[in-house]
């Protein structure tokens, strides 16, 4: 019932474009902070990115910030995570996840996922 599922992955060259899209159904995201992570292989999940539902405020991992943008269409229950200028650093498993967010709170700092995505694979590579 309650589903996240994630596209826009695929094959990319170094310095390419991607955008995933994580689409929510089963529940309404309005009320949820969404977060991207991934997983490489051999390697830790780790957080990439994140948006609260409160306020609008993202947040990056050092490692993607002035590349990756998050942004959010609640009228489509959407979030999407724009990639540019990939690496093959970037390469991996992305997984997007939300987290409960009440009024005046940011969970995307502590974020706590209860739901996540099958996961999109990322492919840099030249």
């Amino acid at each position: 019932q309650v589903q996240l599922v994630e596209s826009g992955g695929g094959l990319v060259q170094p310095g390419g474009s991607l955008r995933l899209s994580c689409a929510a159904s089963g529940f309404t995201l309005d009320y949820f902070a969404i977060g991207w992570f991934r997983q490489a292989p051999g390697k830790e999940s780790e957080g990439v990115s994140c948006i609260s539902s409160s306020d609008g405020s993202t947040y990056y991992a050092d490692s993607v910030k002035g590349r990756f943008t998050i942004s959010r269409d609640n009228a489509k229950n959407t979030v999407y995570l724009q990639m540019n200028s990939l690496k093959p650093e970037d390469t991996a498993v992305y997984y997007c996840a939300a987290d409960r967010e009440l009024p005046g709170e940011q969970a995307c700092p502590t974020m706590k996922a209860n739901y996540w995505g099958q996961g999109t694979q990322v492919t840099v590579s030249s």
